[in-house]
């Protein structure tokens, strides 16, 4: 299995798990909280399919990857992926992040630029700011998070079955969307996770991107569903849409937060007729 080292805890160092298929322009996946890159699997199949080169990697805490007791804060997760997409010497590169991975992407750009970057995809997003603030009162109490860190420490698996219930819009779409197979499955997926990493990640999704946003000085495609209960759309993709440079908003009437699995030929549609524009562009 291939890694690279982003760094070292104590005598152990912190590697991080990838995986590089295919030719053509490179496509690379970042995943969602509590989850790892195997998440990705519908949308590996149509990139591949269509003739990208699709990389996937686990953050650190999270899959195949080291599970070190710091570091899940977003300037050391675009230190990661900048370490990545260095190593790989990608060009031209389209970043794709769901959820807590679109992190990655809106950080990486602020603090790396656009050169190695010729676009970008953020479904269910997490920016501009998640944290209710006298300068951001359309966020959310910092009770809120609160309670999921308690809740983690006190019966992590527990959390990650309200967790998915909530991801899924389970009550809705179970045997429809989402079998009672996949459900288990990134339910195993997710328990498998640093128990660290899942409790501090949390404190993460308080980053407050909007200075980076500015700096996102590429296309963006914004995916969302209208029925995400992990991050509503209210608070995230429609009011990040009009502070990007550069930036369409598809909104999936009906989705939940889950939409890589759940709605993956939207997505991929999506994802691909976007794709296809860069393409065009460049010849």
């Amino acid at each position: 299995m291939p890694f690279i080292t982003v760094g070292a805890e104590n005598s152990a160092p912190i590697d991080l798990y990838y995986e590089d298929h295919g030719s053509g322009q490179p496509v690379v996946l970042i995943h969602g909280f509590p989850f790892n890159g195997a998440t990705w699997e519908k949308v590996t199949n149509a990139l591949l399919a269509a003739g990208y080169r699709t990389i996937t990697y686990d953050r650190r805490g999270f899959g195949n990857s080291a599970q070190p007791a710091a570091g899940y804060d977003y300037d050391t997760f675009a230190a990661d992926l900048d370490a990545l997409v260095n190593e790989l010497d990608l060009r031209d590169a389209i970043l794709v992040g769901h959820s807590m991975g679109t992190g990655e992407v809106t950080r990486y750009l602020g603090t790396y630029g656009p050169d190695r970057v010729d676009r970008a995809v953020l479904l269910a997003p997490l920016a501009p700011f998640l944290l209710k603030t006298p300068d951001n009162p359309e966020g959310l109490d910092r009770s809120l998070f609160d309670g999921f860190q308690q809740a983690i420490l006190a019966d992590r698996f527990a959390f990650l079955t309200t967790f998915c219930d909530n991801f899924f819009n389970y009550d809705e779409n179970r045997g429809r969307s989402v079998s009672e197979e996949a459900y288990r499955a990134h339910w195993q997926i997710g328990a498998r996770a640093s128990a660290i990493g899942t409790y501090q990640s949390v404190d993460a999704w308080l980053t407050d991107f909007r200075a980076d946003l500015p700096r996102l000085e590429v296309p963006v495609l914004l995916v969302q569903g209208d029925q995400d209960r992990v991050l509503p759309l209210a608070a995230t993709g429609q009011r990040l849409a009009p502070m990007l440079p550069d930036a369409r908003l598809v909104t999936l009437r009906g989705a939940p937060h889950g939409i890589p699995w759940t709605n993956a030929d939207e997505v991929n549609r999506a994802i691909l007729e976007f794709a296809a524009v860069g393409t065009t562009a460049r010849s």
